[in-house]
C-alpha cells in the first residue's frame, strides 16, 4: 500500500525534527522535512498528501506560501502551525484553504497527530463520494470497445447494456472470430464489478486431466505433482466475472461438478475440506448451438438453463454491411500506429473487394487481411492486389472477383433464405432490403426457395 506523504515545513531545526520523528512513528506515514517555502515548492513533484506549514518562514508568511502550494496542487491538505494565538488570523487562513490551524505549545505534537487522523478520515470519505459519483455518472460507450454502426451490432450494444446493468449470467453465441470474448469483457467493464477480476478460460485448450484442478484449484499433496496449493479460476474470479469460452467442449463428467458449484455457490479445492463461498457472474461462449447439444445429449439440460441467462447471438461479419469498411480502417490505423508506419489509405477498388468477400473467419480474418495488406502495399495505398484472404484459394478468389454485383446479391439472398427457413420478412430486415426485391428475384427465377 502506498504510504501517506507528509511534508513538515519548519525553519526551527529542533522543532521540525521533533515533528518529523513523532509523525514517523506511524509506519503508514512517509515524512519529509523542509526548512523553507522554496524547498517545499521545489519538491511538490513528490505529490504530498499533507503539508504542515510554519506560519512564519524566512522566505514568506504562511498565507502567501499556502496560496503558492495550492496553485501547484489544489488537492493537498495544509495544516498551519503558528506561534500566534490571534483568532482572526486563524479564521482568515481557514477561509483561504487551510484544513486546520494549530498553535505551537507543549501539546502541538499530540494535537497534530489527532488532526491528521481526522483529516485522513475526511479525505477518505471525499474520495469514496467522488468514486460513487463517477460510477453513477459514467456510462460505458460500448462503441469504443466494439466497432460497428450496423443495426445488427447496435442491437448487440443494447443487450450488452442490459446485461451490464444486472448480475445475470450471460451466454454468447456466434461463429468463430465474431468477437465473443470482446463482448464478455464489455459486459464486465460496463457493470458495477468492473474493478473486480475478469478471468477467462478456454475450455477446449486445457487437457482433460487438468481441467478440474484448473477450475477448482487443489491443496498441496492432493495428487502426485501437487507440490503447493493452487487457486482455481472460480476462486480467482470471486466477486467478479468468470468467462468460460468454448463451453460446449466441456467433458460431461465435469458438467455435473460445475452445476453443483453454481447451485451451492461454493466450492472445495481438490484434496481439501474448506468450503469457499462464491459471489460470481458466469459468462459463457460457444460457436455451437448449445440447445442442439442438449438435444443430442452432449450437454446437461439443467446446466444449460443455469448458464443461459441473457443470450447474446453475435452476427457474422458478412451480415454487418458497411461495418466491414469501418473495421478495416480501424485495424489499418491501429496497425500503422503500432508499427510507426505512415498513414495508409484503402483504394475504392480495394474497398469493393473487401465488401464482396464472405469472411468465413469473420472479424479475425479481416484484421489479418488488413495487416498483411498494410505490409504489402506500395505508395501508402492498399489496392485489390494487396488483399489476400486465408480462408479461400486463389482460384476461389478469382471466381469471386469475376462475379457481377447481381450474382453476389443472388447468392447472398439465397444463403440467408436457406439459413432462416425461407422467412422473407426476416431476411429483408437483416439485409436491409425491401421485401419486394426478394419477391422480384423469385418471380424472375434469379433465386429459388430452398426446401427446409
Amino acid at each position: 500500500m502506498e504510504k501517506y506523504k507528509i511534508f513538515v515545513v519548519e525553519d526551527d531545526l529542533m522543532y521540525g525534527e521533533m515533528l518529523k520523528y513523532y509523525l514517523s512513528m506511524n509506519p503508514d506515514y512517509e515524512v519529509f522535512r523542509y526548512k523553507s517555502a522554496k524547498e517545499c515548492l521545489a519538491n511538490m513533484s513528490k505529490k504530498p498528501d499533507l503539508i504542515t506549514l510554519d506560519y512564519s518562514l524566512p522566505d514568506g508568511t504562511g498565507g502567501e506560501i499556502m496560496q503558492k502550494i495550492i496553485q501547484c496542487d489544489s488537492s493537498v491538505a495544509i495544516i498551519m502551525i503558528s506561534g500566534q494565538k490571534d483568532i482572526s488570523t486563524a479564521i482568515e487562513l481557514l477561509k483561504s484553504g487551510a484544513s486546520d490551524y494549530l498553535v505551537k505549545d507543549d501539546n502541538t505534537k499530540d494535537l497534530l497527530w489527532n488532526a491528521i487522523i481526522r483529516l485522513r478520515e475526511v479525505q477518505s470519505l471525499k474520495k469514496e463520494v467522488q468514486q460513487l459519483k463517477e460510477e453513477l455518472n459514467q456510462q460505458v460507450d460500448f462503441s469504443k470497445i466494439i466497432k460497428g454502426n450496423s443495426p445488427s451490432i447496435q442491437r448487440i450494444f443494447g443487450l450488452i447494456a442490459k446485461a451490464a446493468n444486472s448480475s445475470i449470467n450471460v451466454s454468447i453465441t456466434g461463429e468463430t472470430g465474431t468477437g465473443k470474448e470482446l463482448v464478455a469483457k464489455a459486459v464486465h467493464t460496463g457493470g458495477n464489478n468492473k474493478k473486480a477480476p475478469f478471468v477467462a478460460v478456454n475450455m477446449a485448450a486445457i487437457p482433460r486431466e487438468l481441467i478440474e484442478s484448473e477450475l477448482f484449484g487443489h491443496e498441496k499433496g492432493a495428487f502426485t505433482g501437487a507440490i503447493a496449493r493452487k487457486i482455481g479460476k472460480f476462486e480467482e474470479a470471486n466477486k467478479g466475472t468468470l468467462f468460460l469460452d468454448e463451453i460446449a467442449e466441456m467433458d460431461p463428467s465435469l458438467q455435473s461438478k460445475i452445476l453443483r458449484v453454481l447451485q451451492e455457490r461454493e466450492l472445495v479445492r481438490i484434496g481439501g475440506n474448506e468450503k469457499i463461498k462464491l459471489d460470481i457472474r458466469i459468462i459463457t461462449a460457444t460457436h455451437k448451438n448449445l440447445a442442439d447439444e442438449v438435444t443430442k445429449g452432449a450437454f446437461r439440460e439443467d446446466l444449460y438453463y443455469r448458464l443461459i441467462g441473457l443470450p447474446i447471438d453475435l452476427p457474422p461479419l458478412r451480415e454487418r454491411g458497411s461495418d466491414i469498411l469501418l473495421l478495416a480502417k480501424f485495424f489499418l490505423d491501429d496497425f500503422c500506429r503500432k508499427d510507426n508506419l505512415p498513414a495508409i489509405s484503402i483504394s475504392v477498388e480495394a474497398k469493393e473487394r473487401l465488401l464482396s468477400y464472405i469472411y468465413p473467419g469473420n472479424v479475425r480474418e479481416l484484421k489479418a487481411a488488413i495487416e498483411l495488406a498494410a505490409v504489402m502495399c506500395n505508395d501508402n495505398t492498399i489496392t485489390p492486389d494487396d488483399i489476400t484472404f486465408g480462408s479461400v484459394s486463389q482460384k476461389q478468389q478469382m471466381i469471386f472477383a469475376e462475379k457481377t454485383l447481381k450474382e453476389f446479391d443472388m447468392e447472398i439472398v439465397t444463403m440467408f433464405l436457406k439459413k432462416y427457413n425461407n422467412n422473407i420478412n426476416k431476411v429483408a430486415e437483416i439485409l436491409d432490403i425491401g421485401k419486394s426485391t426478394i419477391y422480384r428475384m423469385l418471380q424472375d427465377n434469379s433465386i429459388t426457395l430452398k426446401s427446409k
